[in-house]
């Protein structure tokens, strides 16, 4: 400033830094706080629920920003809820570490068709279709890898070191790919992990310092982190507040093996920030993050069957489209150890909303927030997509998750999770075997939707392999012979009602019979049946977040469920031995023989021995 004193020139600079800092904290325009019915509401649903309590913020079609709070911090001391207060998000960290991925896609490090094997070459795959669709970066990014979700012990751990190398999780192991890359999603933290390593690989630094500098800092996200943080012990901030389980059971965060995953803390206010960020063109403090064709791009599926086929939900580039609640947003959600929550963004209306619950409960309604949250953004009406009236041919039959999540799962995915589909006069009866059926409304070209949705939520198609399939474009169902599915029905029967014959009937005829018990043909089945108990009092002992360790209790699970067969095959071979045999032996013969065949069809799944550690 010319003929300025240096007192007045230092006054003007530092009004100047801190109307710049203003501006960087505050994107949109702010009101003292939310509406009053809304936060009404949220009260009332965090009594009703038995939640400890939920910060939110909602950005509205004229730019305001909102942010608010009902509820405790901490169940032990009352203390209130704070919208200030800092919140652990879970798995709306991939929509963030997706933001830094597509940085350097837009700084020219690689592309999203870059092979990763080129990025990670430390990184074993077992791809059967390798030689023609390696897992690229976008496959990573979509969920598309065909990749599991996690191990138990990548979940379930106390043992977890905050500080350790990112790429301990993957040494070792031979990631199996077990549908072609980029045909169908499935969610796995296991990819986002390996997104941290491309991240790492690519900058030369550790992620979460580099994504503080790069991303965090230019959004005005100056109290979010991609570092661990915790309520309690050495590594206490005072800031985050206190995660719940049911009861009011407080648990603080623990380390995590796939941290780029799941591992963020941010408040209300600056997921507003982010938000705002997202239904903006790529730049933020002057300058481009992203470039606006791919920010664009979150949300949005590609080259799925789903997406190929029709349908418009689903997931692109870590975020997810959804239609609930009569509006269509790109979203994403995250739990984690006591929270709850979800991000919103409806481009189109220039709204938003983000909140977390800081209350992890078996069974409770989140999605009830997220309605209140939309209603009170007061968005112009979607409009439904038409009915078609004309079903269209579909196979009908037994569909089963074509990946399953977790691969180690596969059998309980297979024989309990199935969905029985049947075409309908008004459309489709879509029937999982552990929900309601619901009948589908056709929309025409093999889609159909919920009632009460917008757009189509299913798709009907073919796969490579001629099989057909339905799918929500987050989850695939391939159809499975009838066959093949009473198999491991009978199987299962077989082998419950093995085990309740050897307990009901076989333990007190043991128990209470003549001659030395030892050497019956009984003992060896019951007493491997009485041994699955043995655990139990161990994992009662033990915080469930330790299942995925090796501990006495899932030792003792793994030994236990080892004998188990080998007690069955011990008592057929003295029953076979016995001189003479009765109706009853008869009947315990087939009860042994029951449970051994569920056994070998359990150890062909890889459920047997059952190790959670592995």
């Amino acid at each position: 400033m010319i003929g300025s004193s240096p007192a007045s020139t230092a006054r003007a600079a530092a009004l100047g830094a801190a109307l710049a800092l203003f501006l960087a904290l505050a994107p949109a325009r702010a009101n003292d706080g939310p509406h009053p019915a809304l936060h009404d509401a949220l009260s009332s649903l965090v009594a009703e629920q038995g939640w400890q309590g939920l910060v939110w913020s909602t950005i509205d079609a004229e730019g305001v920003t909102r942010t608010g709070a009902v509820g405790v911090r901490d169940a032990r001391s009352g203390e209130a809820l704070s919208a200030d207060d800092r919140v652990h998000v879970g798995s709306v960290a991939k929509t963030m570490l997706a933001i830094g991925v597509l940085q350097l896609v837009s700084e020219g490090r690689f592309d999203l068709e870059t092979p990763v094997a080129t990025l990670l070459p430390q990184v074993s795959f077992d791809n059967p279709w390798h030689s023609t669709h390696p897992v690229r970066v976008r496959h990573l990014l979509d969920h598309t890898a065909g990749l599991d979700d996690a191990r138990l012990a990548d979940v379930f751990t106390l043992a977890a070191d905050a500080d350790a190398p990112l790429g301990l999780f993957a040494e070792g192991r031979r990631l199996a790919v077990r549908s072609r890359p980029g045909s169908r999603h499935s969610y796995s933290n296991t990819s986002y992990a390996l997104l941290g390593l491309v991240l790492e690989a690519s900058t030369g630094e550790r992620y979460e310092p580099y994504l503080q500098r790069t991303l965090l800092q230019p959004l005005g996200m100056h109290r979010s982190t991609f570092d661990f943080t915790t309520q309690e012990g050495p590594r206490a901030d005072a800031s985050v507040a206190m995660g719940h389980f049911e009861g009011g059971q407080t648990q603080a965060a623990v380390p995590t093996p796939l941290r780029p995953a799941t591992q963020f803390t941010t408040t209300a206010a600056d997921m507003a920030r982010l938000a705002a960020f997202l239904m903006g063109d790529g730049t933020a403090d002057g300058r481009r993050l992203v470039r606006a064709d791919l920010l664009a791009a979150m949300g949005q599926p590609v080259g799925t069957e789903a997406a190929d086929a029709g349908l418009s939900v689903g997931y692109g580039l870590g975020m997810a489209t959804r239609d609930r609640h009569g509006a269509i947003g790109k979203c994403h959600g995250g739990s984690t150890v006591g929270f709850q929550a979800m991000l919103c963004v409806f481009p189109a209306q220039r709204s938003a909303f983000f909140t977390a619950v800081n209350s992890d409960h078996e069974g409770a309604d989140y999605g009830r927030v997220d309605r209140l949250l939309v209603e009170s953004l007061a968005m112009p009406p979607f409009e439904p997509a038409a009915v078609d009236g004309a079903p269209g041919e579909v196979a009908a039959g037994f569909y089963v998750p074509a990946p399953n999540r977790f691969a180690r799962f596969a059998w309980i995915d297979t024989t309990l999770n199935f969905v029985r589909v049947d075409p309908t006069p008004g459309g489709l009866r879509f029937a999982p075997f552990q929900s309601p059926a619901i009948v589908l409304q056709p929309l025409g070209g093999g889609r159909y939707r919920v009632p009460g949705r917008l757009v189509a939520s299913h798709v009907v198609t073919v796969a490579d392999d001629g099989r057909p399939v339905v799918s929500t474009g987050l989850q695939t169902y391939a159809r499975a012979s009838t066959a093949a599915m009473v198999a491991l029905w009978s199987s299962l029967v077989a082998g419950l009602l093995g085990l309740g014959w050897l307990l009901l009937a076989g333990v007190p005829r043991l128990a209470f019979g003549a001659g030395p018990r030892w050497r019956q043909p009984l003992a060896a089945p019951c007493l491997g049946i009485l041994l699955l108990a043995l655990p139990v009092p161990f994992f009662f002992g033990q915080s469930f977040l330790a299942i995925g360790d090796l501990t006495v209790a899932s030792g003792l699970l793994a030994a236990v469920t080892l004998l188990l067969p080998v007690a069955m095959g011990v008592g057929l071979w003295r029953t076979w031995r016995a001189p003479r045999r009765s109706r009853w032996q008869l009947a315990d013969a087939l009860a042994m023989a029951g449970v051994l065949q569920w056994c070998a069809v359990l150890a062909a799944w890889g459920l047997l021995p059952l190790r959670t550690w592995a």
